[in-house]
């Protein structure tokens, strides 16, 4: 789907703006080059075997929802060649940025989706994710817009029906009240678990390369967390 073919942004979607600024060409050229050979396409029913989504060999399957940059993903889509990865970011500004750099080096063990993930989400097949990532989400600060938070009961049982058991759901945030909020909610729900496996919440995943907004939250002074849940 190229970005002009793009639905308009639902009143009750969970991310924000669609575009930015204007895009230079070549993000253009590469962005229109990028969804055709790794978008994603749910107008057909998925394979019963999502490995088959990707041109590499792969064993597992995992998401990350609002890659932003592309800085995480783009790392452990790279470090770990025997998973597969499928990337979703409704913003055009930060698919164009991904689909550039991977013009640059292509990755044969990553798809992209560049729409609502809770669309994905219900595409996918029943215990078919090994791990799902989302980091540094919009926190919808003010009280009236965190309805618009991606963690919240529905989103939490899309999560428990596609991670296969003993899938991480994982969560980073530098906004303490959306960190509790989230907390709460997973400590509430049935399927999932704390697991940190013996890091404090203050600790970085293992290999975490980093992103720009966690560079940016350390400039100002706010201290990020990163939690692990498991599907019991």
């Amino acid at each position: 789907m190229s970005g002009s073919e793009r639905p308009k942004r639902a009143s009750e979607a969970f991310f924000g703006r669609r575009k930015g600024k204007t895009i230079r060409p070549f993000q253009a050229e590469a962005l229109e080059g990028g969804l055709r050979r790794y978008g994603l396409d749910l107008a057909s029913p998925p394979p019963s075997d999502l490995r088959t989504l990707f041109q590499a060999p792969v064993e597992r399957v995992r998401i990350e929802i609002g890659f932003g940059g592309g800085e995480h993903l783009l790392a452990a889509a790279t470090v770990e060649p025997t998973s597969g990865f499928i990337g979703v970011e409704p913003f055009v500004n930060g698919m164009a940025k991904m689909t550039a750099a991977l013009a640059e080096a292509a990755l044969s063990n990553l798809r992209l989706f560049d729409d609502d993930a809770t669309r994905l989400l219900d595409w996918l097949p029943p215990a078919s994710i090994a791990g799902i990532d989302l980091f540094y989400p919009d926190p919808w600060t003010k009280r009236r817009h965190w309805k618009r938070r991606f963690v919240n009961e529905a989103n939490l049982d899309r999560f428990a029906r596609v991670l296969r058991p003993g899938g991480l759901f994982r969560f980073a945030s530098d906004i303490s009240g959306y960190v509790e909020w989230t907390c709460e909610r997973l400590d509430a729900h049935p399927d999932f678990v704390a697991d940190l496996g013996g890091r404090a919440p203050s600790e970085p995943y293992p290999g975490w390369p980093g992103t720009r907004y966690e560079a940016k939250a350390l400039r100002e002074g706010r201290s990020p967390a990163y939690w692990s849940f498991r599907r019991t």
